[in-house]
């Protein structure tokens, strides 16, 4: 087997590089776990239970989700605006990763 130089390799060309590319930033995993946990939730709820985020931060973050096919929103045609959040496919695919990121929590919290 041959032994792999670090001289030759760039993390930006890794899987990991594109996932964290998706997913860092403050507020975006948080997002997701709130997602993850209650499913479908509303704007308002989420910016609630985040807690200490801005509307046009939380604005920001969804929209940014939402271009990278990881959030849905759903928007109904009535008075007062109503706007749902909730996982698409590929969202959903993260939950084993933030599972696992739960559970190391847990394990590790000191």
């Amino acid at each position: 087997m041959d032994k792999r130089c670090i001289a030759g390799e760039s993390l930006s060309t890794t899987g990991f590089s594109y996932t964290l590319s998706l997913i860092s930033g403050k507020y975006k995993m948080t997002i997701l776990y709130t997602l993850m946990e209650f499913g479908v939730v509303r704007f308002n709820e989420m910016k609630k239970y985040i807690g200490g985020i801005s509307y046009k931060t939380l604005s920001t973050n969804l929209k940014e989700l939402e271009a990278d096919q990881l959030v849905h929103r759903e928007e109904y045609p009535q008075i007062p605006p109503k706007v749902e959040y909730s996982l698409t496919a590929r969202g959903r695919s993260l939950i084993p990763i933030l599972d696992s990121m739960c559970e190391w929590g847990d394990r590790n919290r000191l």
